[in-house]
Order: structure tokens, then sequence, then C-alpha cells
């Protein structure tokens, strides 16, 4: 079956950078577009950025251009969002999407928390 394991998250200080990486199995992997969400406390799940089956950046939520770089190993079955200049904004759960058959899958999420 369909599974997307995020990690990477953790506690970091403003200004800083983290490196998150979802895990891909159970479907033709480079064949579909990813994405990464994240959802805030008391706040919708928002789209952050998504990467075309061959690596080109489709799209980055304007809160995050210049900040933020989403990419794919399609060798490996992973997908990475490189946070640079980290706000606390930025804080949320962080979650990895794909969409095999029509149907989104999501993975568990990945803290993000952005404090001094």
């Amino acid at each position: 079956q369909v599974q997307l394991v995020e990690s990477g998250g953790g506690l970091v200080q403003p200004g800083g950078s983290l490196r998150l990486s979802c895990a891909a199995s159970g479907f033709s992997f480079s064949s579909y577009v990813m994405s990464w969400y994240r959802q805030a406390p008391g706040k919708e799940r928002e789209l952050v950025a998504t990467v075309t089956t061959y690596g080109g950046s489709l799209n980055y939520a304007d809160s995050v251009k210049g900040r933020f770089t989403i990419s794919r190993d399609n060798a490996k079955n992973m997908v990475y969002l490189q946070m640079n200049s980290l706000k606390a904004e930025d804080t949320a759960v962080y979650y990895c999407k794909a969409r095999p058959w029509g149907r989104d899958y999501w993975g568990q999420g990945t803290q993000v928390t952005v404090s001094s």
C-alpha cells in the first residue's frame, strides 16, 4: 500500500535551517507530482510547494518563496524540503502528499517549531 514517511522536523531558532525528507513507497513514485503541505495550530492545511515528476518546482506558497526549496530523488523515492531563514510563522506540522490513482495520500507529518 501507499506509504509516505516524513522526517527531519524539530526545534530551530529563527533564521535557522531544516531539511525535511519524505520516503515514499507503494506506487510508481517517478510518475507522480509530489507536494509538501503544512498545518499550523488553529489554521487550515496549506500547500507549501509542489515538484514535478522530473524535479522541476511547480509552485511555492508566497510566504516561503526564496526561502524554501523542494526537490526529489526518483532513484531513492524521496522528496525533500530545504527550509532556510526560518521564521516563527513557519511553525507547523509538515506533510508530504502524493496523488496516485486520483486519490490523496498523506504521511503522518513532522513537527517544525521555530522559536528562540
